[in-house]
């Protein structure tokens, strides 16, 4: 949910900052930021996958979904339904 929420701040608040009212300081610390929380959610997402033994197409869902902007709030739904049902 943070890389989801990073993701959308970049898109929607830094990005519009930088091009609209032409303050470029916010985009490289959003940018950065996003940046290492999108390789720790990489790096645990896998783990994950190992330890729940996921199939590689459902770790691709869940790399997509990383891309995807609001992707990840979806993905997030989608696991909780699978854990509820374990």
């Amino acid at each position: 949910m943070i890389e989801g929420t990073s993701l959308l701040v970049l898109l929607c608040i830094a990005m519009p900052l930088k091009y609209y009212a032409d303050i470029t300081q916010v985009v490289p610390v959003v940018g950065m930021i996003h940046g290492l929380l999108f390789m720790a959610f990489m790096v645990s997402s896998l783990n994950v996958s190992h330890k729940l033994n996921w199939s590689m197409f459902f770790w691709l869902l869940v790399f997509i979904s990383s891309i995807v902007p609001a992707g990840t709030y979806l993905m997030d739904l989608k696991l909780k339904k699978i854990v509820i049902e374990d």
